[in-house]
């Protein structure tokens, strides 16, 4: 008797419907900067945060859940990504203005915060432009750069756990350090509100465009994950990359930025196994000849194809 051939359910079917978007197998390598990796098993962009919040309580607990922003400061693994990965956008990427303070989705990309403050003539945001990333991963990670950081003008956020309960922060309370929050890894962040000050329209506008002068000049514009490895306390880590001899350094198609090596780029057909390997060997090199061992700031999700 001939064995009837059975075929398993997608994850997809066991989730709930939510009124924003489910996708089965969508490529994630396109959505990244990097420009390489694998599929999300379901992504999700959910269409407001009481679509969020819905969709995240009736979620089976055994499923696990990933966030992606811009997919700036990210490597996606080959083998892709398992369970939910959920990413803000229409829905989360409003900029709304009150007083000296902004209220700003976590999908609004940070340079246009800092625009937007710089149009109502509000100082204090302009080192938001030269971050590339969204305001969920910015008060998550306390993304800073060019003199300031979110801990210095957060004044609140609100997220999501992964039970979809609601939770509304003070800046205080996330015990904000050197690119890290106290937040659970757990919490998805749906808005933040900033503050700035009163300042003179132009002199914002000066200040954002010698960002972005600085930003052209000393990083490449290639396909490229932004800064690879925080720097080490008392230390610079594109110094030590480049003590260690790595810069040019390649594996395949990928390689440390001659420009700027605490950047490792894609030179068009690098896997993110490649990548990952030549972070790796920095980190390698690097201890071997300072004795300093380099942290990734590159967040790497996925599995190995």
């Amino acid at each position: 008797m001939m064995a009837l051939a059975t075929s398993h359910p997608h994850l997809i079917d066991r989730l709930p419907r939510p009124r924003g978007r489910l996708a089965a197998d969508a490529p994630l390598g396109p959505q990244t900067w990097f420009g390489t990796g694998g599929p999300a098993e379901v992504l999700f962009r959910p269409a407001d945060v009481e679509d969020l919040a819905s969709f995240l309580r009736a979620l089976p607990a055994d499923v696990p859940v990933t966030v992606l922003g811009v997919g700036s400061n990210l490597l996606v693994r080959d083998g892709g990504v398992k369970g939910v990965v959920i990413r803000l956008m229409r829905g989360f990427t409003g900029i709304a203005v009150d007083g000296n303070e902004l209220l700003a989705g976590a999908g609004a990309p940070d340079l246009n915060v800092a625009l937007t403050a710089r149009d109502h003539a509000l100082a204090g945001l302009e080192f938001l432009s030269g971050i590339p990333g969204t305001m969920g991963g910015a008060v998550m990670m306390n993304a800073g750069a060019y003199g300031g950081e979110l801990a210095e003008v957060l004044v609140s956020a609100e997220a999501i756990d992964r039970t979809g309960k609601v939770h509304r922060i003070s800046a205080a309370e996330l015990s904000f350090s050197y690119r890290h929050s106290s937040a659970p890894a757990d919490w998805i962040f749906t808005s933040a509100r900033l503050r700035g000050e009163p300042g003179d329209p132009l002199a914002i506008a000066r200040r954002i465009a010698e960002i972005d002068s600085t930003r052209t000049e000393s990083q490449p514009r290639s396909r490229t994950g932004g800064s690879t490895f925080v720097n080490p306390p008392g230390h610079k880590a594109w110094e030590l990359i480049d003590q260690a001899g790595c810069r040019g350094l390649r594996i395949g198609e990928a390689q440390v930025s001659e420009k700027h090596c605490n950047f490792l780029i894609n030179l068009g057909a690098a896997s993110a196994a490649d990548i990952e390997a030549l972070g790796e060997e920095v980190r390698r090199r690097v201890l071997d000849t300072s004795g300093v061992r380099l942290d990734w700031e590159i967040r790497r999700i996925g599995v190995p194809a």
